[in-house]
């Protein structure tokens, strides 16, 4: 399976691209192989993460995405504070900014990764 990564979100690929060549009922056959497979890694996914990751509900998304919102704030914020002196960033201040960046970056990736696990039906979604 080829993917792709972009800025935050992995492209993933067609699962099953059948060769010309290969015979229509062997081609049937390696589907019904490989949905089985991708059900594997489903059900795996769902009982290692419904266990883990019990009880995801709308407050847990709105905390992941504030700390997300003031992790981005607070990057932003720096960085232009940063510009104050007219000079180029000091080795510190880019140490800092890339810090700052990172930490938004993992934080948004969490985000992403809840509704990946709501979307795909790994995780249950508590609703009040």
């Amino acid at each position: 399976m080829s993917s792709t990564r972009t800025n935050l979100r992995r492209v993933v690929g067609d699962h099953f691209e059948p060769d010309d060549a290969m015979d229509p009922k062997a081609q049937r056959a390696l589907r019904g192989q490989l949905e089985q497979i991708d059900y594997t890694a489903y059900d795996a996914n769902r009982k290692v993460m419904g266990a883990a990751l019990a009880g995801v509900d709308a407050k847990k998304f709105e905390r992941v995405a504030l700390v997300t919102a003031q992790a981005r704030a607070l990057w932003v914020a720096k960085g232009i504070a940063s510009t104050e002196s007219g000079r180029p960033l000091t080795p510190d201040q880019k140490a800092e900014l890339e810090h700052l960046r990172s930490s938004y970056e993992e934080l948004a990736e969490v985000y992403e990764a809840m509704r990946r696990m709501i979307e795909r039906g790994y995780l249950e979604y508590k609703t009040a």
